[in-house]
Parts: structure tokens; C-alpha cells; sequence
């Protein structure tokens, strides 16, 4: 026995377990009974909170909802949560996809309504699935994706679309953690629709532009195809515009759900209108549907809808990156300076700051 006072004895192999150490390591972990597959959206001002801002209040939120989430063995173990396909900082989204794992069999509706009342706002919890594959097994080969442009009238966007389309390539550039990284724009997107959306109380109307994007390496995102289309076509929105995620899925299941070239997207569900011989999706990766009515799809005209002719044959090659087409090395630079961090590429702080500091100096 120890003397009063003296310092526990640590069992062998290390010091007495304390409450703060979480969860045990190694082989006392709990094995994973089940997988479940959440699918959910990012709204409102958590478009702006970056992936790792995300993955924290999902943690967060399965420790408050009080879930058994089984961890990872080694010295730090971590909470296995993984995430596909996370969409940029300052979009919004309607499919976003985890997988958690639990060490308890649950019910998946329970976990649906319990996780999503621990999420912040802004992240709200769609579906829940029980998956017998991980969710590195399903298939994410596109997005549809919903760009708000405001000050853009209906013939501007419709003519800028054609034009973009019409291109063989248009190279864009973007600052990456890797470098200034040159990429084709154009050899991601398969389709392209511009609607009009009439004039609101609060607003004098704006353009929407639809587009399937394919998911190459190196990704090419929304703000590089409008930095694309501001090259090409002039198309300068007068605000930075709403960028949304409406479908991520395999490629053939997200472009039919956008419609074929000529015809007017239905308001339905995609099921209800697949067109004969369309893939279904893969399962738990269902594409979501476009918007129901009543929520302003009845207010809102399709004007035009095109497709790529290089693009229009799904089941043929897809460039495993969007540097096919482009020359290594070449001079040159495409990328226009303009301010706005969903409108193309964002100017450096610094050299913002020294222009606002030098037009107040001006003026006094």
C-alpha cells in the first residue's frame, strides 16, 4: 500500500486513466456495427465557413446528440466521420455528404432528427441512409450547380452561355496552396441553362444560370467557369452572385436530371422524368430534385437551354483532368483582377488596402 498522500501507483504500461484522456486506444475500441450515410445542406451564412469549420460542428453535433460514434485506434484516436466532395468556401449547398460510424445499431430516423437538431443553423440534416459499402464506394462524378446573377439580364446571360459553350477551351488560372495553377473551364461542364427569375419585392430580377460541372482533377469550381465567362463574354454580375449546389451524383444520373438541349426543365422530382435509357443513380447518392413549386419555380422561365457538342455524348472519354487540353509552359496570363470572391479571382488584401488608403488620402 502506498503512504498517505503519495503519488497512485500507474497500473503497467502507463498512468491511471483520467476522465479528460477521452476515448480508450487501441484494441479497447468498439468495433463499427453500422454505417450511415448523411446527406446535408449548407445555407444561409454557414456557406462560409470552410471544411474544417464544418467538420468541427459535425463532431460537435454527434457529441451532443449523444451518438456512438466509434473512433479511430492509435495514440490520438479521432471520431470516424469522412466527408466526399466538400463544396467551396462561400457556396451554399443541398448535397453535402458524410459517413458516420457507430458502435450501436441505431435507428436512422432518430439520428436524423437528433443530429439535426445539434447542427448549427445553416446546417441542416436532409436524409439519413443505412449503406452496406463506405461512402469512398459511391459515385461522385458531377454537380449540378444554381448561380444567382444579379444586375444580368435574361438575353445577356443566354448570349453568354452560347458563347462559353461554343468554345473549344478557356483557360483559367487560380491561386492554389500548390501555385498559380492553369486549368480549361470548358472541359468541365457538360450542360449550361440560363433562366430569368422576375422582379421580387426586395429585388429588379435576376439571371440563373444552371450548369453540370464534371468533378476533375484538379477541380474546377464555380467561380473559375465565371471567371471563364467574363473573359469570353463580358459577363460582370453587379454584386457577387449565390453560388448553390443543388446535385452531386454520377455524371449520366445528374445530367439527366438537368434536362436534355431544347426542353424546358420540369419542376418535379428527376424520377418522374428521366428520359428512356438514363442510368438510375447509385444508390444513397441520389440526385436531389429541382425545385418543388410553389417555391418560385412557377414565377421562373427557361429561356434557354444548351448543350456542348463536345460534351453531348456522355459515355464517351471523360478527361481525368482539366490540364488535358492545355499546353505546359505556355506565356501568359488569362486571369482578370477583379474584386469579389465568387465573381472570379480575389485581388490580394494588401493590395486592396493600399488602393483604399491611397483614394482616402486623395480626398482629404
Amino acid at each position: 500500500m502506498p503512504a498517505p498522500g503519495s503519488p497512485a501507483q500507474p497500473p503497467p504500461g502507463g498512468r491511471p486513466r483520467r476522465p479528460s484522456d477521452g476515448p480508450t486506444r487501441g484494441a479497447d475500441q468498439p468495433p463499427v456495427v453500422q454505417r450511415l450515410i448523411v446527406r446535408y445542406a449548407k445555407r444561409s451564412r454557414m456557406r462560409f465557413a470552410s471544411h474544417r469549420d464544418i467538420a468541427r460542428a459535425v463532431e460537435r453535433g454527434v457529441r451532443r446528440a449523444r451518438l456512438p460514434i466509434a473512433y479511430s485506434a492509435g495514440f490520438t484516436p479521432h471520431p470516424k466521420i469522412s466527408y466526399a466532395g466538400a463544396a467551396p468556401t462561400g457556396t451554399a449547398s443541398e448535397a453535402e455528404y458524410l459517413e458516420i460510424s457507430l458502435t450501436a445499431a441505431c435507428v436512422v430516423t432518430e439520428v436524423r432528427d437528433q443530429l439535426d437538431a445539434a447542427l448549427p443553423d445553416g446546417i441542416d440534416v436532409i436524409d439519413v441512409t443505412e449503406e452496406a459499402s463506405s461512402l469512398g464506394a459511391m459515385t461522385f462524378e458531377a454537380s449540378r450547380w444554381e448561380v444567382a446573377l444579379p444586375g444580368i439580364g435574361r438575353d445577356e446571360a443566354a448570349a453568354a452561355a452560347e458563347t462559353f459553350l461554343a468554345q473549344d477551351s478557356v483557360e483559367v488560372e487560380r491561386l492554389t496552396s500548390k501555385g498559380m495553377r492553369r486549368m480549361d473551364a470548358r472541359a468541365a461542364v457538360v450542360t449550361m441553362q440560363t433562366s430569368w427569375r422576375p422582379a421580387q419585392e426586395r429585388d429588379a430580377g435576376y439571371a440563373i444560370l444552371r450548369m453540370v460541372v464534371r468533378h476533375l482533377t484538379p477541380a474546377v469550381r464555380p467561380d473559375d467557369i465565371l471567371t471563364a465567362l467574363r473573359r469570353v463574354a463580358g459577363l460582370v454580375p453587379s454584386s457577387p452572385p449565390l453560388v448553390t449546389r443543388l446535385v452531386q451524383g454520377p455524371l449520366v444520373a445528374v445530367a439527366a436530371e438537368a434536362g436534355p438541349a431544347g426542353q424546358h426543365v420540369p419542376a418535379g422530382p428527376a424520377e418522374d422524368w428521366a428520359p428512356p435509357g438514363a442510368a438510375p443513380p447509385s444508390r444513397g447518392v441520389t440526385p436531389l430534385g429541382s425545385q418543388p413549386a410553389g417555391q418560385g419555380a412557377a414565377q421562373e422561365h427557361e429561356e434557354t437551354t444548351r448543350l456542348g457538342a463536345r460534351s453531348a455524348v456522355l459515355a464517351g472519354p471523360v478527361p481525368a483532368s482539366a490540364y488535358d487540353q492545355l499546353p505546359r509552359g505556355a506565356e501568359g496570363s488569362h486571369r482578370t483582377h477583379a474584386p469579389g470572391s465568387l465573381t472570379g479571382d480575389s485581388p490580394d488584401a494588401r493590395n486592396r488596402a493600399q488602393r483604399f488608403t491611397e483614394r482616402d488620402s486623395a480626398r482629404q
